[in-house]
């Protein structure tokens, strides 16, 4: 297993390996790989729907999004879809994902499918060094906080995702996602401390009315969001992706109107946060 850094922050390119055959202890050594580095980018890769979900599988639970639309009856599998003729894209703002469920999901493992001829790249940010940013004072105060996520106006009818490929499977769900997160929390496996609040799905403060909380989210997101702390996935076809949704955001770059982009997505299981 090769490995070369993407940035100074966060983020690798891995070669010398084929997950359809991962396993044992090559399969624990990428996942330190991840957890230490945030996001994973392995090339040349040919991975049927079955070995995606045999390979997610030897990595852990998986997590399913009833949300998304499934591909061809792996229900395992979200595909994330952006048509010819759509404006709006799925993951187009800064966020991570499912941290509105009570137990966040570790991570996805992203498959590319089908690429627009130039854009899609997805964007990556450490929620690491976005801790270690802010000021001792800032920290001791986040220390006390917690806060709560939801996703219940992204998903439902009339939502920001009513306006992607996801309107037809929204229609008459009934939605109530709600869970309370420390704001700061360390990573089980590294010790790290991580940010973990984000734009798409924090909403405020327990304890804070929304409009005490919007200052203070602010200048956190706006923190998370600096460029020294990102990294960019430029797809490629036989590109998957790996990312910890506990230490990263991550932002799809919605510049190929015109053209299809068809990614395959499984979502890992993680287990509760702690501060």
């Amino acid at each position: 297993m090769k490995v070369a850094k993407l940035s100074q922050a966060l983020g690798i390119e891995i070669s010398g390996v084929q997950l359809a055959e991962l396993e044992g202890a090559a399969l624990e050594e990428l996942k330190i790989q991840v957890f230490e580095n945030g996001v994973a980018v392995i090339r040349d890769q040919e991975l049927s729907p079955e070995q995606h979900i045999a390979f997610a599988k030897r990595w852990g639970g998986i997590d399913v999004n009833p949300f998304f639309p499934t591909n061809s009856g792996w229900p395992e599998i979200a595909e994330v879809r952006k048509a010819e003729d759509q404006k709006d894209n799925i993951g187009g703002g800064w966020h991570t994902d499912h941290s509105f469920d009570q137990i966040p999901a570790m991570g996805s493992i992203l498959v590319a499918r089908e690429l627009p001829p130039s854009g899609g790249d997805t964007l990556f940010s450490s929620m690491g060094a976005a801790y270690d940013a802010l000021s001792d004072g800032l920290k001791q105060t986040l220390a006390g906080l917690r806060a709560v996520h939801t996703a219940d106006h992204i998903y439902q009818p009339g939502g920001h995702y009513s306006k992607t490929d996801l309107a037809g499977e929204m229609t008459g769900q009934e939605l109530s996602t709600r869970a309370v997160h420390p704001v700061v929390i360390r990573h089980p496996a590294t010790g790290r401390q991580l940010l973990y609040v984000n734009g798409a799905f924090t909403t405020h403060f327990e304890g804070w009315t929304r409009e005490e909380s919007l200052p203070l989210l602010g200048y956190l997101y706006s923190v998370a969001a600096r460029e020294e702390f990102q990294c960019r996935v430029k797809w490629q076809s036989g590109t998957v992706t790996i990312w910890d949704n506990r230490a990263t955001w991550h932002l799809a770059m919605n510049d190929y109107h015109g053209h299809r982009r068809v990614m395959h997505r499984i979502t890992l299981t993680g287990e509760p946060l702690a501060a």
